[in-house]
Protein backbone atom coordinates (compact mmCIF):
# COMPACT_ATOMS: atom_id res chain seq x y z
CA UNK A 1 0.00 0.00 0.00
CA UNK A 2 0.96 3.48 -0.48
CA UNK A 3 2.77 5.16 2.30
CA UNK A 4 0.05 8.33 2.39
CA UNK A 5 1.54 11.39 4.31
CA UNK A 6 -0.32 12.90 7.04
CA UNK A 7 -2.03 15.86 6.06
CA UNK A 8 -0.56 18.06 9.74
CA UNK A 9 2.64 16.95 8.93
CA UNK A 10 3.23 18.22 5.28
CA UNK A 11 1.45 21.40 6.08
CA UNK A 12 -1.60 20.90 4.15
CA UNK A 13 -3.95 21.82 7.23
CA UNK A 14 -3.02 25.25 8.84
CA UNK A 15 -2.67 26.00 11.83
CA UNK A 16 -5.94 25.97 14.28
CA UNK A 17 -7.83 24.31 11.15
CA UNK A 18 -7.72 21.07 12.70
CA UNK A 19 -10.74 20.36 13.80
CA UNK A 20 -12.12 21.68 10.61
CA UNK A 21 -10.72 19.58 9.02
CA UNK A 22 -11.43 16.24 11.44
CA UNK A 23 -15.10 17.12 10.53
CA UNK A 24 -17.13 14.05 8.94
CA UNK A 25 -16.83 16.16 5.46
CA UNK A 26 -13.47 14.20 5.28
CA UNK A 27 -13.76 10.89 4.38
CA UNK A 28 -10.94 8.77 4.26
CA UNK A 29 -10.50 6.10 1.65
CA UNK A 30 -8.57 2.19 1.73
CA UNK A 31 -7.95 0.03 -0.79
CA UNK A 32 -10.21 -3.07 -0.85
CA UNK A 33 -6.58 -5.16 -0.07
CA UNK A 34 -6.02 -2.56 3.34
CA UNK A 35 -9.83 -3.60 3.98
CA UNK A 36 -8.89 -6.99 5.01
CA UNK A 37 -5.38 -6.22 6.84
CA UNK A 38 -7.87 -3.49 9.27
CA UNK A 39 -10.48 -6.17 9.71
CA UNK A 40 -7.49 -8.71 10.73
CA UNK A 41 -5.78 -6.26 12.76
CA UNK A 42 -9.36 -5.09 14.65
CA UNK A 43 -10.23 -8.59 15.56
CA UNK A 44 -6.44 -10.15 15.79
CA UNK A 45 -4.55 -6.85 17.57
CA UNK A 46 -6.91 -5.05 18.87
CA UNK A 47 -9.77 -7.09 20.67
CA UNK A 48 -12.40 -6.10 18.53
CA UNK A 49 -14.96 -8.89 18.32
CA UNK A 50 -15.97 -9.82 14.59
CA UNK A 51 -19.62 -10.91 15.92
CA UNK A 52 -19.81 -7.08 17.42
CA UNK A 53 -18.66 -5.22 14.35
CA UNK A 54 -20.97 -6.83 11.89
CA UNK A 55 -23.94 -6.29 14.68
CA UNK A 56 -22.21 -2.35 14.35
CA UNK A 57 -22.41 -2.32 10.78
CA UNK A 58 -25.86 -3.76 10.12
CA UNK A 59 -27.92 -1.93 12.49
CA UNK A 60 -25.49 1.59 11.09
CA UNK A 61 -26.93 0.66 7.82
CA UNK A 62 -30.27 0.08 8.80
CA UNK A 63 -30.29 3.68 10.84
CA UNK A 64 -28.13 5.23 8.09
CA UNK A 65 -31.02 3.52 5.40
CA UNK A 66 -34.14 4.86 7.43
CA UNK A 67 -32.58 8.06 7.63
CA UNK A 68 -32.36 8.51 3.72
CA UNK A 69 -34.43 9.40 0.98
CA UNK A 70 -34.16 5.88 -0.44
CA UNK A 71 -36.64 4.72 2.25
CA UNK A 72 -40.19 4.20 1.91
CA UNK A 73 -42.61 2.77 4.44
CA UNK A 74 -43.98 -0.81 4.01
CA UNK A 75 -40.72 -1.77 2.14
CA UNK A 76 -40.32 -5.19 1.59
CA UNK A 77 -36.89 -6.33 1.68
CA UNK A 78 -35.08 -9.67 -0.32
CA UNK A 79 -31.81 -10.11 0.83
CA UNK A 80 -29.41 -12.19 -1.14
CA UNK A 81 -26.24 -13.16 1.19
CA UNK A 82 -23.24 -14.66 -0.52
CA UNK A 83 -20.74 -15.88 2.45
CA UNK A 84 -18.97 -14.21 5.11
CA UNK A 85 -19.04 -10.75 7.21
CA UNK A 86 -20.51 -8.79 4.30
CA UNK A 87 -23.46 -10.89 4.31
CA UNK A 88 -23.73 -10.92 8.07
CA UNK A 89 -23.90 -7.23 7.94
CA UNK A 90 -26.86 -7.69 5.29
CA UNK A 91 -28.64 -10.02 7.68
CA UNK A 92 -28.18 -8.00 10.75
CA UNK A 93 -29.32 -5.35 8.86
CA UNK A 94 -32.82 -6.35 7.65
CA UNK A 95 -33.27 -7.72 11.72
CA UNK A 96 -32.73 -4.44 12.63
CA UNK A 97 -35.36 -3.33 10.20
CA UNK A 98 -37.74 -5.54 11.76
CA UNK A 99 -36.98 -4.98 15.38
CA UNK A 100 -37.37 -1.04 14.41
CA UNK A 101 -40.93 -1.60 12.99
CA UNK A 102 -39.68 -1.04 9.42
CA UNK A 103 -40.31 -4.42 7.83
CA UNK A 104 -42.74 -7.20 8.67
CA UNK A 105 -40.78 -11.23 8.64
CA UNK A 106 -43.73 -12.42 6.64
CA UNK A 107 -43.17 -9.77 4.14
CA UNK A 108 -39.10 -10.41 3.57
CA UNK A 109 -36.78 -13.49 2.54
CA UNK A 110 -33.45 -14.43 2.04
CA UNK A 111 -31.90 -16.24 0.02
CA UNK A 112 -27.95 -17.50 0.95
CA UNK A 113 -25.22 -18.56 -1.29
CA UNK A 114 -24.36 -22.16 0.60
CA UNK A 115 -26.23 -23.10 3.59
CA UNK A 116 -24.63 -21.80 7.35
CA UNK A 117 -23.02 -24.53 9.27
CA UNK A 118 -22.78 -24.30 13.23
CA UNK A 119 -23.32 -21.18 15.14
CA UNK A 120 -19.83 -19.70 15.69
CA UNK A 121 -20.03 -17.23 12.67
CA UNK A 122 -21.39 -14.05 12.41
CA UNK A 123 -23.41 -14.86 9.29
CA UNK A 124 -24.43 -18.38 10.94
CA UNK A 125 -26.01 -16.58 13.94
CA UNK A 126 -27.34 -13.64 11.99
CA UNK A 127 -29.38 -16.40 9.97
CA UNK A 128 -30.72 -18.45 12.64
CA UNK A 129 -32.06 -15.30 14.41
CA UNK A 130 -34.05 -14.13 11.20
CA UNK A 131 -34.86 -17.80 10.74
CA UNK A 132 -36.32 -18.03 14.15
CA UNK A 133 -38.61 -14.72 13.57
CA UNK A 134 -40.40 -15.88 10.64
CA UNK A 135 -38.20 -14.85 7.77
CA UNK A 136 -38.20 -17.34 4.99
CA UNK A 137 -34.25 -18.08 4.03
CA UNK A 138 -33.38 -20.36 1.32
CA UNK A 139 -29.77 -21.54 -0.25
CA UNK A 140 -29.51 -20.06 -3.79
CA UNK A 141 -29.39 -24.06 -5.06
CA UNK A 142 -33.12 -24.04 -4.06
CA UNK A 143 -33.81 -20.52 -4.22
CA UNK A 144 -32.67 -19.73 -7.36
CA UNK A 145 -35.82 -20.47 -9.42
CA UNK A 146 -38.28 -18.34 -7.05
CA UNK A 147 -36.21 -15.68 -6.43
CA UNK A 148 -36.28 -15.23 -10.44
CA UNK A 149 -39.81 -15.38 -10.78
CA UNK A 150 -41.00 -12.05 -10.44
CA UNK A 151 -44.65 -13.05 -10.12
CA UNK A 152 -43.36 -14.22 -6.90
CA UNK A 153 -40.98 -11.73 -6.65
CA UNK A 154 -42.86 -8.81 -7.55
CA UNK A 155 -43.84 -8.15 -3.82
CA UNK A 156 -39.80 -7.46 -2.93
CA UNK A 157 -39.05 -3.99 -3.39
CA UNK A 158 -36.03 -3.69 -2.04
CA UNK A 159 -33.03 -6.19 -2.60
CA UNK A 160 -30.31 -5.86 -0.24
CA UNK A 161 -27.06 -6.81 -2.23
CA UNK A 162 -24.81 -8.85 0.42
CA UNK A 163 -23.34 -11.27 -2.32
CA UNK A 164 -19.70 -10.18 -1.57
CA UNK A 165 -17.42 -7.84 0.46
CA UNK A 166 -14.05 -7.22 0.41
CA UNK A 167 -12.93 -10.36 -0.03
CA UNK A 168 -12.40 -11.53 -3.70
CA UNK A 169 -9.68 -9.91 -5.57
CA UNK A 170 -10.73 -11.18 -9.19
CA UNK A 171 -13.90 -11.24 -10.92
CA UNK A 172 -17.31 -12.60 -9.70
CA UNK A 173 -17.97 -16.65 -10.41
CA UNK A 174 -20.11 -19.18 -9.58
CA UNK A 175 -23.01 -18.70 -6.80
CA UNK A 176 -21.74 -14.98 -6.41
CA UNK A 177 -21.90 -14.41 -10.04
CA UNK A 178 -25.49 -16.37 -11.00
CA UNK A 179 -26.57 -13.88 -7.99
CA UNK A 180 -25.32 -10.55 -9.45
CA UNK A 181 -26.71 -11.39 -12.57
CA UNK A 182 -30.41 -12.06 -10.97
CA UNK A 183 -30.48 -9.11 -9.18
CA UNK A 184 -28.92 -6.66 -12.70
CA UNK A 185 -31.38 -8.56 -14.62
CA UNK A 186 -34.73 -7.78 -12.23
CA UNK A 187 -33.62 -3.94 -11.29
CA UNK A 188 -33.62 -3.00 -15.14
CA UNK A 189 -37.55 -3.98 -14.96
CA UNK A 190 -39.53 -0.83 -15.09
CA UNK A 191 -41.49 -1.99 -12.08
CA UNK A 192 -37.95 -3.64 -10.48
CA UNK A 193 -36.69 -3.33 -6.57
CA UNK A 194 -34.23 -0.89 -5.67
CA UNK A 195 -30.79 -2.09 -5.11
CA UNK A 196 -28.99 -1.96 -2.23
CA UNK A 197 -25.65 -2.90 -1.73
CA UNK A 198 -23.74 -3.22 1.91
CA UNK A 199 -19.79 -1.64 1.41
CA UNK A 200 -19.17 -1.65 -2.09
CA UNK A 201 -21.61 -2.99 -5.07
CA UNK A 202 -20.44 -6.66 -5.68
CA UNK A 203 -18.49 -7.29 -8.05
CA UNK A 204 -16.08 -4.08 -7.45
CA UNK A 205 -12.30 -4.61 -6.29
CA UNK A 206 -9.19 -2.56 -6.95
CA UNK A 207 -8.56 -4.98 -9.90
CA UNK A 208 -12.10 -3.94 -11.57
CA UNK A 209 -11.83 -3.56 -15.24
CA UNK A 210 -14.75 -2.45 -17.66
CA UNK A 211 -16.73 -5.71 -18.85
CA UNK A 212 -16.54 -7.67 -15.69
CA UNK A 213 -19.69 -8.87 -13.65
CA UNK A 214 -20.75 -5.89 -10.49
CA UNK A 215 -23.90 -5.38 -9.40
CA UNK A 216 -25.67 -2.30 -10.44
CA UNK A 217 -26.94 -0.50 -7.41
CA UNK A 218 -29.25 2.34 -6.63
CA UNK A 219 -27.71 3.25 -3.55
CA UNK A 220 -24.79 1.80 -1.83
CA UNK A 221 -24.28 2.13 2.18
CA UNK A 222 -20.57 2.22 2.40
CA UNK A 223 -19.00 1.13 5.57
CA UNK A 224 -16.24 3.15 6.91
CA UNK A 225 -13.64 3.45 6.00
CA UNK A 226 -15.19 3.61 2.58
CA UNK A 227 -13.38 1.83 -0.20
CA UNK A 228 -11.03 3.31 -2.90
CA UNK A 229 -12.51 1.41 -5.71
CA UNK A 230 -16.19 2.74 -5.37
CA UNK A 231 -14.95 6.09 -6.72
CA UNK A 232 -12.64 4.95 -9.74
CA UNK A 233 -14.61 6.67 -12.70
CA UNK A 234 -15.34 3.34 -14.80
CA UNK A 235 -17.31 1.58 -11.13
CA UNK A 236 -18.74 4.93 -9.52
CA UNK A 237 -22.10 5.02 -11.16
CA UNK A 238 -22.64 0.91 -9.95
CA UNK A 239 -22.72 2.21 -6.65
CA UNK A 240 -25.38 5.15 -6.91
CA UNK A 241 -26.22 7.08 -4.31
CA UNK A 242 -23.34 6.35 -1.38
CA UNK A 243 -24.20 6.84 1.98
CA UNK A 244 -21.31 6.61 4.94
CA UNK A 245 -22.21 4.49 7.46
CA UNK A 246 -19.78 5.35 10.18
CA UNK A 247 -18.48 5.04 13.82
CA UNK A 248 -17.86 1.36 13.33
CA UNK A 249 -13.86 1.05 13.80
CA UNK A 250 -11.56 3.68 16.35
CA UNK A 251 -10.25 6.58 13.96
CA UNK A 252 -6.95 5.81 14.33
CA UNK A 253 -6.70 2.47 13.42
CA UNK A 254 -8.76 3.26 9.73
CA UNK A 255 -6.23 6.35 9.55
CA UNK A 256 -3.61 3.30 9.75
CA UNK A 257 -4.89 2.18 6.61
CA UNK A 258 -5.44 5.60 4.77
CA UNK A 259 -4.77 5.48 1.02
CA UNK A 260 -6.44 8.51 0.40
CA UNK A 261 -9.31 11.25 1.40
CA UNK A 262 -12.97 11.86 -0.05
CA UNK A 263 -13.04 15.71 -0.15
CA UNK A 264 -16.13 17.77 0.31
CA UNK A 265 -16.04 21.49 0.10
CA UNK A 266 -16.18 22.40 3.84
CA UNK A 267 -13.11 20.26 4.45
CA UNK A 268 -11.20 21.16 1.35
CA UNK A 269 -12.39 25.14 1.45
CA UNK A 270 -10.60 24.90 5.37
CA UNK A 271 -7.48 24.45 4.15
CA UNK A 272 -6.99 27.50 2.17
CA UNK A 273 -6.74 30.71 4.64
CA UNK A 274 -9.31 33.14 4.57
CA UNK A 275 -8.39 36.15 2.93
CA UNK A 276 -7.59 38.76 5.79
CA UNK A 277 -10.38 42.16 6.44
CA UNK A 278 -7.31 44.64 5.57
CA UNK A 279 -6.00 43.13 2.00
CA UNK A 280 -5.31 45.04 -1.11
CA UNK A 281 -5.72 43.64 -4.36
CA UNK A 282 -2.60 42.72 -4.95
CA UNK A 283 -2.94 40.55 -1.67
CA UNK A 284 -5.29 38.71 -3.00
CA UNK A 285 -3.01 37.28 -5.58
CA UNK A 286 -2.21 38.75 -9.51
CA UNK A 287 -3.08 35.99 -11.88
CA UNK A 288 -1.93 36.03 -15.38
CA UNK A 289 -4.02 34.12 -18.42
CA UNK A 290 -2.52 32.88 -21.52
CA UNK A 291 -5.64 31.85 -23.38
CA UNK A 292 -7.70 31.98 -26.46
CA UNK A 293 -7.32 31.61 -30.26
CA UNK A 294 -9.71 32.66 -32.93
CA UNK A 295 -12.98 30.30 -32.54
CA UNK A 296 -11.30 29.55 -29.17
CA UNK A 297 -11.78 32.86 -27.36
CA UNK A 298 -15.12 31.32 -24.72
CA UNK A 299 -12.45 29.34 -23.00
CA UNK A 300 -10.09 32.76 -22.54
CA UNK A 301 -13.05 34.41 -20.91
CA UNK A 302 -14.55 32.14 -18.76
CA UNK A 303 -10.69 31.20 -17.44
CA UNK A 304 -11.02 34.39 -16.64
CA UNK A 305 -14.27 34.95 -14.91
CA UNK A 306 -13.49 31.42 -13.22
CA UNK A 307 -10.35 33.26 -11.47
CA UNK A 308 -12.01 36.24 -10.70
CA UNK A 309 -14.67 33.92 -8.61
CA UNK A 310 -12.56 32.23 -6.53
CA UNK A 311 -10.84 35.10 -5.23
CA UNK A 312 -7.96 36.42 -7.14
CA UNK A 313 -7.74 40.21 -6.88
CA UNK A 314 -5.95 41.23 -10.36
CA UNK A 315 -6.99 38.86 -13.43
CA UNK A 316 -4.23 39.71 -16.36
CA UNK A 317 -5.71 38.15 -19.74
CA UNK A 318 -2.93 37.97 -22.49
CA UNK A 319 -4.67 37.25 -25.51
CA UNK A 320 -3.86 37.04 -29.73
CA UNK A 321 -3.73 40.62 -31.01
CA UNK A 322 -6.37 38.70 -33.12
CA UNK A 323 -8.74 38.22 -31.22
CA UNK A 324 -8.44 41.21 -28.86
CA UNK A 325 -11.06 42.84 -30.18
CA UNK A 326 -13.86 40.18 -29.36
CA UNK A 327 -12.28 39.39 -25.86
CA UNK A 328 -11.82 42.77 -23.88
CA UNK A 329 -15.29 43.89 -24.09
CA UNK A 330 -16.59 39.86 -22.89
CA UNK A 331 -14.22 40.46 -19.79
CA UNK A 332 -15.21 42.84 -16.89
CA UNK A 333 -12.94 43.80 -13.94
CA UNK A 334 -10.43 41.77 -16.39
CA UNK A 335 -7.22 43.48 -17.66
CA UNK A 336 -6.82 42.26 -21.04
CA UNK A 337 -3.78 42.81 -23.07
CA UNK A 338 -3.04 42.11 -26.60
CA UNK A 339 0.58 39.56 -26.79
CA UNK A 340 3.41 40.98 -27.95
CA UNK A 341 6.85 40.66 -27.00
CA UNK A 342 6.27 43.18 -24.21
CA UNK A 343 2.84 42.90 -23.21
CA UNK A 344 4.05 42.91 -19.40
CA UNK A 345 7.00 44.85 -19.71
CA UNK A 346 7.55 47.17 -16.31
CA UNK A 347 4.04 45.00 -15.09
CA UNK A 348 3.86 43.66 -11.61
CA UNK A 349 4.97 40.32 -12.13
CA UNK A 350 2.22 37.46 -11.19
CA UNK A 351 1.41 35.51 -8.22
CA UNK A 352 0.38 32.68 -10.22
CA UNK A 353 0.04 31.94 -14.22
CA UNK A 354 -2.81 29.45 -16.20
CA UNK A 355 -1.90 29.04 -19.62
CA UNK A 356 -3.49 27.13 -21.89
CA UNK A 357 -7.61 27.21 -22.06
CA UNK A 358 -8.46 27.21 -26.03
CA UNK A 359 -4.76 28.84 -26.65
CA UNK A 360 -4.13 26.14 -29.51
CA UNK A 361 -0.32 24.65 -30.38
CA UNK A 362 0.94 26.99 -32.82
CA UNK A 363 5.24 27.28 -33.26
CA UNK A 364 5.15 30.27 -31.16
CA UNK A 365 3.36 28.55 -27.98
CA UNK A 366 5.91 26.02 -27.36
CA UNK A 367 8.78 28.88 -27.20
CA UNK A 368 6.52 31.18 -24.82
CA UNK A 369 5.60 28.04 -22.60
CA UNK A 370 9.19 26.93 -22.01
CA UNK A 371 10.24 30.60 -20.73
CA UNK A 372 7.36 30.26 -17.98
CA UNK A 373 8.64 26.59 -17.25
CA UNK A 374 11.96 28.33 -16.11
CA UNK A 375 9.95 30.43 -13.71
CA UNK A 376 8.09 27.83 -12.34
CA UNK A 377 11.70 26.37 -11.50
CA UNK A 378 12.10 29.15 -9.59
CA UNK A 379 8.53 28.71 -7.67
CA UNK A 380 6.08 30.28 -9.52
CA UNK A 381 2.52 28.27 -9.27
CA UNK A 382 1.98 26.89 -12.99
CA UNK A 383 -1.49 26.35 -13.85
CA UNK A 384 -1.50 24.05 -17.49
CA UNK A 385 -4.93 23.37 -18.93
CA UNK A 386 -5.58 21.90 -22.57
CA UNK A 387 -3.21 22.83 -25.37
CA UNK A 388 -0.21 23.90 -22.80
CA UNK A 389 -0.80 19.76 -21.30
CA UNK A 390 -0.11 18.93 -24.86
CA UNK A 391 3.08 20.66 -25.28
CA UNK A 392 3.91 20.06 -21.62
CA UNK A 393 3.58 16.21 -21.79
CA UNK A 394 7.71 15.84 -22.02
CA UNK A 395 8.28 18.22 -19.23
CA UNK A 396 9.40 16.85 -15.65
CA UNK A 397 8.60 20.12 -13.20
CA UNK A 398 9.62 21.53 -10.35
CA UNK A 399 6.86 20.77 -8.07
CA UNK A 400 5.44 23.89 -8.46
CA UNK A 401 2.67 22.84 -11.51
CA UNK A 402 -0.69 21.78 -11.32
CA UNK A 403 -2.20 19.90 -14.65
CA UNK A 404 -5.87 19.87 -14.99
CA UNK A 405 -6.57 17.35 -17.80
CA UNK A 406 -10.01 15.48 -18.79
CA UNK A 407 -9.10 11.84 -19.28
CA UNK A 408 -8.04 12.18 -22.94
CA UNK A 409 -5.52 14.34 -22.04
CA UNK A 410 -4.28 12.53 -19.74
CA UNK A 411 -4.33 9.28 -21.46
CA UNK A 412 -2.64 11.58 -24.55
CA UNK A 413 0.35 12.23 -22.17
CA UNK A 414 0.59 8.72 -21.22
CA UNK A 415 0.60 7.21 -24.88
CA UNK A 416 -2.41 5.18 -24.12
CA UNK A 417 -5.83 5.38 -25.65
CA UNK A 418 -8.82 6.80 -23.35
CA UNK A 419 -10.32 3.53 -23.46
CA UNK A 420 -7.10 2.02 -22.47
CA UNK A 421 -6.77 4.49 -19.65
CA UNK A 422 -9.94 3.95 -18.63
CA UNK A 423 -9.69 0.40 -18.01
CA UNK A 424 -6.21 0.74 -16.53
CA UNK A 425 -5.61 0.89 -12.52
CA UNK A 426 -6.44 4.44 -12.76
CA UNK A 427 -5.45 5.51 -9.82
CA UNK A 428 -1.94 3.78 -9.76
CA UNK A 429 -1.61 5.46 -13.12
CA UNK A 430 -1.85 8.91 -11.75
CA UNK A 431 0.04 8.49 -8.94
CA UNK A 432 2.87 7.00 -10.81
CA UNK A 433 2.74 10.07 -13.19
CA UNK A 434 2.15 12.80 -10.48
CA UNK A 435 5.76 11.70 -8.85
CA UNK A 436 7.48 10.88 -12.12
CA UNK A 437 6.49 14.34 -13.16
CA UNK A 438 6.27 16.01 -9.98
CA UNK A 439 4.03 17.70 -10.11
CA UNK A 440 0.37 17.83 -8.85
CA UNK A 441 -2.49 16.30 -11.58
CA UNK A 442 -6.24 17.56 -11.20
CA UNK A 443 -7.76 14.37 -12.92
CA UNK A 444 -11.43 15.85 -14.80
CA UNK A 445 -13.99 13.12 -14.72
CA UNK A 446 -16.96 12.85 -13.42
CA UNK A 447 -15.18 11.66 -9.84
CA UNK A 448 -11.99 13.84 -9.86
CA UNK A 449 -8.94 12.98 -8.91
CA UNK A 450 -6.01 15.03 -7.19
CA UNK A 451 -2.63 13.10 -7.08
CA UNK A 452 0.31 14.64 -5.24
CA UNK A 453 4.19 14.20 -6.06
CA UNK A 454 4.78 12.99 -2.62
CA UNK A 455 1.72 10.42 -2.87
CA UNK A 456 -1.50 12.18 -2.17
CA UNK A 457 -4.59 11.46 -3.57
CA UNK A 458 -7.74 13.55 -2.83
CA UNK A 459 -11.21 12.04 -4.47
CA UNK A 460 -14.06 14.73 -5.11
CA UNK A 461 -16.90 13.18 -6.32
CA UNK A 462 -18.83 14.79 -8.46
CA UNK A 463 -21.60 12.51 -10.62
CA UNK A 464 -23.19 16.01 -11.89
CA UNK A 465 -24.07 16.43 -15.83
CA UNK A 466 -24.44 19.98 -15.15
CA UNK A 467 -20.55 19.92 -15.88
CA UNK A 468 -20.32 17.94 -18.78
CA UNK A 469 -20.57 20.98 -20.77
CA UNK A 470 -17.30 22.54 -22.96
CA UNK A 471 -15.88 25.68 -20.96
CA UNK A 472 -16.44 23.99 -17.25
CA UNK A 473 -13.00 23.00 -17.21
CA UNK A 474 -12.03 26.29 -18.44
CA UNK A 475 -13.92 27.62 -15.51
CA UNK A 476 -11.87 24.63 -13.32
CA UNK A 477 -8.47 25.81 -14.54
CA UNK A 478 -9.23 29.46 -13.23
CA UNK A 479 -10.26 28.45 -9.76
CA UNK A 480 -7.24 27.01 -9.67
CA UNK A 481 -5.01 29.61 -10.51
CA UNK A 482 -6.94 32.28 -8.06
CA UNK A 483 -6.39 29.76 -5.29
CA UNK A 484 -2.50 29.08 -6.14
CA UNK A 485 -1.90 33.00 -6.89
CA UNK A 486 -2.82 33.61 -3.06
CA UNK A 487 -1.23 31.00 -1.57
CA UNK A 488 2.10 31.41 -3.43
CA UNK A 489 3.76 31.93 0.03
CA UNK A 490 3.55 28.62 0.66
CA UNK A 491 1.68 27.48 -2.44
CA UNK A 492 0.91 23.42 -2.32
CA UNK A 493 -0.38 22.09 -5.48
CA UNK A 494 -2.56 19.41 -3.81
CA UNK A 495 -4.26 21.45 -1.44
CA UNK A 496 -4.92 24.58 -4.17
CA UNK A 497 -6.64 22.11 -6.47
CA UNK A 498 -8.72 20.02 -4.48
CA UNK A 499 -10.18 23.60 -3.20
CA UNK A 500 -10.90 24.33 -6.90
CA UNK A 501 -12.16 21.19 -8.20
CA UNK A 502 -14.60 20.98 -4.80
CA UNK A 503 -15.41 24.73 -5.49
CA UNK A 504 -16.68 23.63 -9.14
CA UNK A 505 -18.60 20.98 -7.46
CA UNK A 506 -20.27 22.32 -4.86
CA UNK A 507 -21.35 25.56 -7.90
CA UNK A 508 -22.80 22.90 -9.72
CA UNK A 509 -25.06 21.36 -6.79
CA UNK A 510 -26.31 25.03 -5.61
CA UNK A 511 -30.03 25.68 -5.76
CA UNK A 512 -30.87 27.35 -9.17
CA UNK A 513 -27.91 25.54 -11.08
CA UNK A 514 -28.54 21.72 -10.47
CA UNK A 515 -30.90 19.94 -12.47
CA UNK A 516 -30.60 22.36 -15.48
CA UNK A 517 -28.82 22.88 -18.52
CA UNK A 518 -26.30 26.54 -18.19
CA UNK A 519 -23.64 28.17 -19.94
CA UNK A 520 -20.75 27.31 -17.46
CA UNK A 521 -20.17 30.95 -16.90
CA UNK A 522 -23.29 30.56 -14.46
CA UNK A 523 -20.72 28.75 -12.21
CA UNK A 524 -18.57 31.82 -11.53
CA UNK A 525 -21.76 33.52 -10.53
CA UNK A 526 -22.87 31.15 -7.88
CA UNK A 527 -18.69 29.96 -7.35
CA UNK A 528 -18.11 33.35 -6.00
CA UNK A 529 -20.65 33.62 -3.64
CA UNK A 530 -19.86 30.31 -2.20
CA UNK A 531 -16.11 30.95 -2.31
CA UNK A 532 -16.90 34.61 -0.65
CA UNK A 533 -19.15 32.72 2.60
CA UNK A 534 -15.62 30.53 2.83
CA UNK A 535 -12.66 32.67 2.57
CA UNK A 536 -14.45 36.29 3.18
CA UNK A 537 -17.15 36.44 6.05
CA UNK A 538 -14.72 34.87 8.24
CA UNK A 539 -11.82 36.82 7.36
CA UNK A 540 -9.24 38.16 10.06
Amino acid sequence: MDDYRGLVAHGAIHEGQLDVARKPALETLVSTVGARSLDAEASGQWGLDPSALVEAAGRACADVFTHSDMYAENRRFAVLAGGGNNAADALVMLRALILGGHAEPGSCSVLVGKPSEGDSTPLSRATLALRKMGVSIKTWDRGRAVFTDRSLTGRHTVVIDGIVGTGPDGPLHGTALEMANAVNALSREADGPKVVSIDMPSGSFDGWRPGMPIVTAHCTLAIEPQKLCVYAPAIRHHAGTVLPVRGIFPPNLTEKYTNAELLTWECASARIRPVPQTVHKYGRGLVEIRAGSPGMTGAARLSALGSQAAGAGMVRLVVDPSVYAVVAPACSGVMVIPASSDATAGAPSPDAVLMGPGWGKGENRMHLLESYLHLEEKGLPLVLDADAIALAKDTVFHGNAILTPHMGEFASCLGFSKEEISADDIIRTLRNFAEEKNVTVLLKSHVMYVASPDGRLGVIDGMNPVLAAGGSGDVLAGFCAAIAARSASDFDGYTCACAAAALLVRAAESEGIAGRFIDPGELTRVAATIAGGAWIRRGA
